[in-house]
């Protein structure tokens, strides 16, 4: 039920079901990189601190809050560019394709978001979804 209520169950009446699910991981920063971040913005940004490989701390971000904090809510439709592409309007971090987009226009639109979040932020967001073919 919760992943219905997500769009993350096929539903022929819920056009935000085509979509690949959560298309970024949560990026994980240094802490250097969240002070950084974290001094450019007013207000609280969601983390969670993690080890690193390394044993050295680190910050894992939210990589939908992210998306929305660089100005693209939910439901977000960047313009014609990318055809029947955007963000599904009930989960930030879902890429839905409304109907007859290519793959080449959705990997566009999601260069775009990676492109937005690292403009805002200095976090380059990276696909969760494994691309075949070229």
């Amino acid at each position: 039920a919760v992943r219905r209520t997500k769009s993350m169950v096929l539903d022929a009446n819920d056009a935000n079901t085509r979509s690949a699910g959560s298309f970024f991981v949560n990026p994980i920063v240094s802490v250097e990189q969240f002070t950084t971040l974290d001094a450019g913005f007013d207000g609280e940004v969601p983390r969670w601190p993690i080890e690193g490989a390394d044993g050295e701390p680190q910050v894992k971000l939210a990589a939908a809050w992210l998306i929305e904090q660089s100005g693209m809510p939910k439901g977000y439709d960047a313009d014609a560019r990318f055809g029947p592409v955007g963000l599904s309007t009930k989960h930030t971090l879902a890429l839905v394709n409304r109907g007859g987009a290519t793959a080449a226009q959705i990997q566009a639109f999601a260069a775009h978001v990676q492109d937005r979040v690292e403009a805002v932020f200095a976090v380059r967001l990276v696909p969760e979804p494994q691309f075949v073919g070229g």
